[in-house]
């Protein structure tokens, strides 16, 4: 009786499995900017795992040297995206990159043509430079520099490559990102939030909203 109690117990437990929805079988890829750590990340993680992603499907970046080159961060995320991906069994994945990070995201998708990304959230990316780079240090500080070479093999041809939807999310209190519209990518469409900070930004429940509506989409 108690062997029969134990069965049925356990196909009522298989029985009751909630399947995944079909937004949430996408991983994500949360990668952080100029200094930051995964920590500094855990919002937009606590928050993604709330709106119904599992908590394995959702990992974020930090990176060895976290003032670094995007060059060798792109190296780090291509081996993170890797990493997700044998662990969760998908074939793709969306990304989610703060700060200099988008510089990283976007150097990663764009000299790997068999990357896997479907989408990317760029939020308060200086995809064109920023004045407080000069403030700056590490191997990062120079390539945030307006028209470095670095922004310039970014910016020759596409923003992203065909394939890869994105969105770019600002706002108009961010005095890292100097000027604003540095921020934003030719042809991608742009949010301008009032009135986080740039930090703050990543616990702006109105850019939460954004970021989590797109990556929804079916």
């Amino acid at each position: 009786m108690r062997c029969r109690r134990s069965v049925l117990l356990l196909v009522l437990a298989i029985a009751t499995v909630t399947p995944l929805p079909a937004f949430a079988q996408v991983p994500v890829l949360l990668v952080p900017g100029w200094f930051d750590t995964e920590r500094d990340l855990a919002t937009v993680r606590i928050r993604l795992l709330g709106a119904g992603w599992p908590s394995d499907r959702v990992h974020s970046v930090t990176f060895k040297e976290p003032t670094g080159s995007n060059r060798d961060h792109a190296l780090e995320i291509e081996a993170a995206v890797q990493g997700l991906l044998a662990t969760t069994g998908a074939d793709e994945i969306d990304m989610v990159a703060h700060s200099m990070g988008g510089l990283a995201t976007r150097w990663y998708i764009l000299t790997r043509p068999d990357h896997p990304v479907r989408r990317t959230v760029f939020l308060a990316s200086p995809h064109r430079g920023t004045l407080s780079a000069y403030l700056a240090w590490g191997g990062g500080r120079d390539e945030m520099m307006p028209e470095s070479p670095l922004l310039d093999s970014l910016n020759a041809e596409q923003p992203v490559p065909i394939g890869v939807e994105a969105i770019t999310i600002r706002t108009i209190l961010d005095t890292h990102i100097v000027p604003g519209e540095s921020a934003t990518l030719p042809g991608v469409p742009d949010h301008e939030l009032c009135c986080p900070t740039h930090a703050g930004l990543l616990r702006h429940e109105e850019a939460f909203s954004l970021l989590v509506s797109f990556l929804e989409q079916l």
